[in-house]
């Protein structure tokens, strides 16, 4: 079995949220999770200032396209090209050529390396960095997909969840 590389696909622009949910109900339907193992709309979280009031977005950092980690056949291309949406893969002529590491990594996509923590739900942990660095609490939910904890802060006089990084708590 061939290796999975990242690749872009170009869509018809406002597209590309509807594309990502077809090409994932496909994969679903015709069971192809080991050939197309994700489809991504990379966001970008922006603060935008309307009537005075600042509120957070997520801005498509690439709009029209959409990046797929996929296993390159005969079967992974005609799924992907025929999905409505789709006007091609991004490269010369019909062929599609995957992203080279360097590219992924100036995206801010890193190859993925199973990252083992020694956390436990219940764990104390410290935050050390961002805006609740120096917090202390419990972590209350863990999640391996997104490499991110739970853990409740105190704010306003409440108990409050806040999502962290696994890189910005450390185990007390």
């Amino acid at each position: 079995m061939s290796e999975a590389h990242w690749y872009v696909v170009h869509t018809y622009s406002g597209y590309e949220n509807k594309v990502k949910v077809d090409i994932e109900k496909t994969i679903e339907n015709r069971n192809l999770q080991d050939q197309i193992l994700e489809v991504s709309v990379p966001m970008l979280p922006v603060v935008e200032l309307k009537n005075g009031v600042e509120k957070k977005a997520d801005k498509k950092m690439f709009p029209g396209y959409v990046l797929i980690n996929m296993v390159m056949n005969d079967d992974t291309w005609y799924v992907v090209r025929n999905t409505r949406g789709v006007t091609g893969f991004v490269g010369p002529g019909s062929k599609p050529v995957p992203l080279t590491e360097e590219e992924m990594a100036s995206l801010g996509f890193h190859r993925e390396e199973d990252v083992l923590v020694d956390f436990e739900v219940g764990d104390m942990v410290v935050v050390i960095s961002g805006a609740w660095k120096d917090t202390v609490g419990a972590i209350k939910a863990i999640n391996d997909s997104k490499k991110t904890i739970t853990m409740h802060v105190e704010m306003f006089g409440r108990e409050t969840p806040v999502e962290l990084g696994f890189a910005e708590v450390k185990k007390m």
